[in-house]
Formats: C-alpha cells, structure tokens, sequence
C-alpha cells in the first residue's frame, strides 16, 4: 500500500475584536456623561454602555478625560446644531429669541437627559477634574462669543442702540441659558422655561 501523507490543518487565526460603530459607542458614553456627570461616570459604565472592552475604548477613544472631550465634541455636533440656526435669523431680537426658545425645548427633551452636558458636567467637577472643568469652560465661552459678534453686527446695523454693551448682553442671555439647564435639571417644566424666556425677552433693549 502507498504511504499515506496527512494533511495537517493550519492553525486558525486568533479571533478579532468584534467590531463596533464609534460614533453608537459616542452616543452611549454621551448617555452614561449625561446623567451621571464625568466624575460619575464610572468607566465599567462607560465600557458597558457603550459595549466594548477597556482596551478597545483605550486604543479608540484614549482615557477617560480624552473620551469626555469626544464625547462633548459629538455633543455639539448632534445636538446643537439649532444654536448656528438661531443665530442665522436676519433680527438678533429674534436670533435671541429662537436660542431661548429652541434652548428650553431641548433641555427639556424627553428623549435626553435634563440640562445641558457643558453646564451639568462642569458642576459635577470637583477639584481633581479641573482640566474638565476648564475645557467646558472655553466650550461655554465660545458660544458666549459667537452671540457676541452677532449683537455686535446688530449694534453696527443700527438694531441696537450704540449705548448699549453688546458683550454685557450676551453674557446676560448666556448666563440665562446655563440657569435654565439647571433648573432644568431640577425637574423644571418647558412650560416654566418659556415663561423665564419671556420675561428675558422683555429687557431686551429698544
């Protein structure tokens, strides 16, 4: 009988990670962000919610406090998008008007968390976060200087009166939006919003 050769199998490749969409895995460390602050938000949670392993939310996102970043940049990217929207009206009274309005709506989305992520997770910041804190901080202050240079358009357009201080009153309704995140937060109704954007609008200046 003729020598019989047997074959041997190759070995089979070691299994490959299973795959995952970024931007799905963005959206549920959003959540996780969202309602539990960064300090909060555990990264067990983070990798559960998002169903990856440490070492692939490593290898993807880098470490905590660079997934919180990512996850604030995919925070104004999808979520916000009705700020550049408001600000696009041909009237900064009713530019103003629409960021209020759209503000309160969104903060009181069903759908979403309470309040806003900027706000609530620079509150939820000890000492120990303060990198976190300060980079929400330059977030907050460019949307801050974007209504600026909006009032100040409407100030050399002559919608605005020359006395008035345009960054003041940006501020001013900046300062208003972050309130209304965190009473937001603490169970307040759009209803009640709408009412506070009311009020707001009647101290704009004429």
């Amino acid at each position: 009988m003729g020598k019989v050769t047997l074959l041997r199998k190759k070995p089979l490749p070691p299994g490959r990670p299973k795959a995952f969409d970024p931007d799905k895995a963005l959206d549920a460390a959003l959540r996780v962000f969202w309602e539990k602050g960064y300090e909060g938000a555990s990264l067990a949670a983070l990798t559960d919610a998002m169903g990856i392993n440490k070492p692939s939310l490593y290898a993807t996102f880098g470490d905590k406090a660079e997934l919180f970043r990512k996850v604030a940049d995919h925070y104004i990217r999808t979520r916000t998008g009705f700020i550049a929207e408001a600000l696009a009206e041909p009237s900064a009274r009713e530019a103003v008007k629409r960021l209020l309005i759209e503000t309160a709506e969104a903060l009181t989305n069903p759908r979403n968390p309470r309040g806003c992520l900027l706000v609530q997770g620079a509150l939820a910041c000890g000492d120990e976060s303060d990198c976190i804190k300060k980079e929400l901080a330059m977030r907050r202050e460019t949307g801050e200087l974007l209504l600026g240079e909006r009032l100040l358009r409407a100030q050399r357009e002559g919608e605005l009166p020359a006395s008035v201080d345009a960054k003041a009153l940006a501020s001013y309704y900046m300062t208003l939006m972050r309130g209304m995140s965190v009473e937001s937060s603490a169970g307040a109704t759009r209803r009640e919003l709408q009412n506070v954007v009311e009020l707001a609008m009647n101290a704009w200046p004429s």
